[in-house]
């Protein structure tokens, strides 16, 4: 039976890259866990379009902010096979950005955070802004030289690999009166802070609830608040090369504190 147009979101493009609603679609599959944050629903699935629930935005109150940090949680502690790995049901690389111009997103699959963070993410993204003519050789130094110490484990820890949403700005939390509800992920395995970090970004309604919940489900490490920059680098990159502007002078001051760091 077809369901009702009225409970559907169709997201559409004529010309998407290969893959990219079914990478999507198997993103949203896989973080939706037992316990964990609530996920939109997934209705079809096609080259051109992804049909999803539609959802009946509410404002946010506290409760339900702090409801979600600790669901956020046990939806990172579901965990992933490796850093890099793509979700279930999808492999090879994904896909970041917006609808209209999406960046390929490297997989792979990493023992540690940071080299997959210098493989996967730093040294595509600083090509790419050397391509656009976004840097300078002193930029491009600094990003050669932060990938370095990524992958020498210089801000490694004991965290095992989460399983993330991947581009967890608050755009991409609908509040409902059934919760907060995570729609188009990036979904990866990577490192929890990275999620945090992204909420941070853009601003999110009660944002010091959020992980007041999910200190509560999985209390997090000395000095991760130090780090959101760091874990803030990559997605700053993407706007600063697909929009120019204030985020490249943002982008490039993040990248030489955290290279001298």
């Amino acid at each position: 039976m077809a369901a009702d147009a009225s409970r559907v979101h169709r997201k559409a493009r004529t010309g998407a890259p290969a893959g990219f609603f079914a990478c999507e679609a198997a993103g949203l599959r896989w973080l939706r866990v037992p316990g964990g944050a609530r996920v939109v629903d997934v209705l079809d699935v096609a080259d051109d379009h992804l049909d999803l629930v539609r959802l009946t935005p509410v404002r946010p109150d506290r409760a339900a902010a702090r409801a979600f940090g600790a669901a956020l949680a046990r939806t990172h502690d579901a965990g992933a096979a490796a850093f890099g790995v793509p979700p279930d049901g999808w492999s090879g690389d994904g896909f970041f950005g917006p609808l209209h111009d999406p960046l390929p997103m490297r997989a792979g699959a990493y023992a540690s955070w940071g080299a997959f963070l210098a493989d996967c993410r730093i040294a595509p993204v600083a090509a790419a802004l050397r391509s656009a003519g976004r840097t300078d050789a002193a930029d491009d130094a600094a990003l050669a030289l932060l990938a370095d110490r990524l992958r020498a484990g210089t801000w490694d820890d004991d965290e095992p690999p989460a399983r993330l949403h991947g581009d967890l700005w608050s755009g991409n939390v609908v509040w409902t009166a059934q919760g907060a509800t995570l729609i188009d992920p990036a979904a990866h395995g990577g490192h929890r802070e990275t999620d945090l970090a992204m909420l941070a970004l853009f601003g999110l309604p009660h944002l010091d609830e959020v992980l007041g919940g999910y200190a509560s489900v999985h209390p997090l490490p000395r000095g991760w608040r130090h780090r959101t920059s760091l874990h803030q680098l990559y997605p700053l990159a993407v706007h600063a090369l697909l929009f120019g502007g204030g985020y490249v002078a943002q982008t490039l001051a993040v990248a030489h504190r955290w290279a001298r760091a």
